[in-house]
């Protein structure tokens, strides 16, 4: 039986990339992101491997409940990526705004701890993998980033959680890549990285063989 992966944040970037490269790699794909249309066009296009699940990463109740169609529709979920995070518009602690740090806040940690919440439940029966996308800047200081700091969090999170899940065959992976040419950023930058190195760091952190837990990928873009 087809093994199944899901995916926050998966109708863009990243996500979707990572959708993609499973699919292809014969996994099934549950997609859950905010914008229902992108993702039934996703959706679409991958065909009866795919579920679309629109929804707030923020919301626990969604995200539960997103989990128990994902687990009807294809029996059960081998891995879980928490991919759904945001950047700030205004940067700096004095000169920023409050209010978007609070959106931040919400989406890049409690969205990743509400999403983690959901799937483990299922990851345990499947001895399955979490992974949680990092970055570079979780790995060193830059001044003042409240962005940065909130992938501090990711990083010292998904340590944490590779240790728990050691005890029950689970595995924990941190995918950490510098500059994605991906929307996040509102200029192109195609000199950088592409989704799709981020998605194949995903699929050999699920794909590697039982014995090897892959704890962390640290990607940059060679220029």
């Amino acid at each position: 039986m087809a093994r199944t992966l899901f995916i926050t944040g998966a109708s863009t970037g990243i996500g979707e990339a990572t959708a993609r490269a499973a699919a292809t790699a014969g996994w099934n794909v549950a997609l859950f992101a905010r914008s229902a249309e992108k993702l039934e066009a996703l959706a679409g296009e991958i065909g009866e491997a795919a579920l679309a699940l629109p929804g707030d990463v923020t919301d626990l109740a969604q995200i539960e409940a997103a989990v128990a169609q994902t687990v009807d529709r294809f029996g059960g979920i081998d891995a879980a990526f928490a991919n759904a995070g945001r950047g700030v518009d205004k940067p700096g602690t004095e000169e920023g705004d409050p209010e978007e740090w609070r959106q931040v806040v919400d989406l890049n940690i409690m969205g990743l701890l509400y999403t983690t919440r959901a799937v483990l439940p299922e990851l345990k029966k499947t001895k399955g993998t979490l992974l949680l996308t990092g970055s570079a800047a979780g790995r060193r200081h830059i001044k003042g980033s409240i962005y940065g700091a909130t992938k501090w969090f990711v990083h010292g999170y998904g340590g944490n959680m590779a240790e728990e899940m050691q005890a029950w065959g689970g595995r924990c992976a941190v995918i950490a890549p510098g500059m994605v040419d991906t929307p996040f950023f509102d200029e192109a930058k195609p000199d950088k990285l592409k989704p799709e190195d981020v998605a194949a760091a995903v699929m050999h952190a699920i794909e590697a063989p039982a014995r090897a837990t892959i704890r962390e990928i640290f990607l940059m873009p060679t220029n």
